[in-house]
């Protein structure tokens, strides 16, 4: 019986350990980019990043950091998707209410779209092969057909679309920050089956999901990481994260959430089974890194950032302004 209980307590101890076991991501290297203005999304294709700043679209060298292209006068710039059948990008160009169609081997501008109001995030979406925009002011979706060059269906969803992730069986799942829902999209007939309500969650930004395990990632405003069950929507659980997240991917690789928060860190989350989660990393990156991108074929993760200016005690907004000249991508490994 001792042997047996000692067996047993031994084996208890390895699966605590396996259970805690902890991350070592750190920022390893930083990109400059010396073109100025706001930003938001960034995305990795085919070995280069893409990164919305201002009213154009830098294009670095995922490896060096080295400036490989520029794609110009996409004022409001929001996203970047890919169609990589067709050898097309896509920019959400918030301000000018459409989307570029651009060559991904020259960069050059070969269509642009009208969309919904100020187009934010932008994906592609494998079951329908279209590319999806979320509209923020019109609380839309768009539905771009890329061998066509034109939207084939509006779907209204009666809140703000922050942002889209696809199973890629039919369903697209949208965070509605203002009402702190996820909408369930079918995309056979381009209809909202479902709202589904995430409190304690609140103003969910960036949305990711475990296709093997069904659950969806929403990155709240109050410092809190929802995971959802996309099969019923139902709240599994909760996690700790920063303040200011806007962005939330998943490496199914490693079975890891990461979560960027604009007050200067990283939650990264271990997802042990479809109901069991545990924070395993808070990594130090800097203040107003955001958003983010992870190439899953290195596990290599990217977030853009600048530098604040000091606090204008004059001034009549609360938003802060940027050292000119100190906009960068962070590239975070283990």
């Amino acid at each position: 019986m001792q042997v047996k209980k000692l067996s047993f307590l031994l084996g208890a101890l390895v699966c605590s350990s396996v259970f805690s076991q902890s991350t070592s991501f750190k920022v390893v290297k930083t990109f400059p980019i010396k073109s100025s203005g706001g930003w938001d999304y960034i995305a990795v294709n085919d070995g280069k990043v893409y990164v919305s700043h201002g009213t154009q679209v830098n294009i670095l060298d995922e490896n060096s950091g080295d400036s490989i292209g520029v794609i110009e006068g996409t004022t409001g710039v929001h996203g970047i998707a890919f169609d990589n059948n067709l050898h097309r990008g896509y920019t959400s160009n918030g301000r000018l209410n459409n989307v570029f169609v651009f060559d991904l081997s020259t960069n050059k501008v070969l269509d642009s779209i009208a969309t919904g109001e100020n187009p934010d995030a932008i994906s592609y979406e494998p079951f329908s092969k279209k590319i999806i925009t979320c509209n923020g002011r019109s609380k839309s979706l768009s539905v771009i057909d890329p061998e066509k060059n034109k939207v084939v269906a509006t779907i209204e969803l009666d809140g703000k679309p922050e942002e889209a992730v696809s199973d890629a069986k039919g369903t697209l799942f949208v965070n509605l920050e203002d009402k702190s829902q996820i909408a369930e999209v079918d995309m056979k007939n381009y209809k909202v089956l479902n709202r589904w309500p995430i409190a304690p969650g609140e103003s969910a930004t960036g949305l990711a999901l475990d296709k093997k395990t069904n659950r969806l990632f929403a990155g709240c405003d109050n410092k809190m990481l929802v995971v959802v069950n996309a099969e019923n929507g139902k709240v599994v659980t909760t996690l700790p994260i920063g303040e200011g997240c806007d962005g939330v991917v998943f490496d199914a690789n490693k079975n890891l959430v990461f979560a960027s928060c604009g007050e200067g860190n990283m939650t990264v989350i271990k997802e042990k089974d479809a109901n069991n989660f545990s924070v395993a990393q808070t990594v130090s990156t800097q203040t107003t890194a955001r958003t983010i991108a992870l190439d899953p074929s290195n596990n290599t993760l990217f977030l853009p950032a600048a530098t604040l200016a000091p606090a204008d005690p004059n001034a009549t907004s609360r938003r802060r302004s940027f050292v000119p000249g100190s906009f960068k991508v962070l590239v975070v490994k283990e």
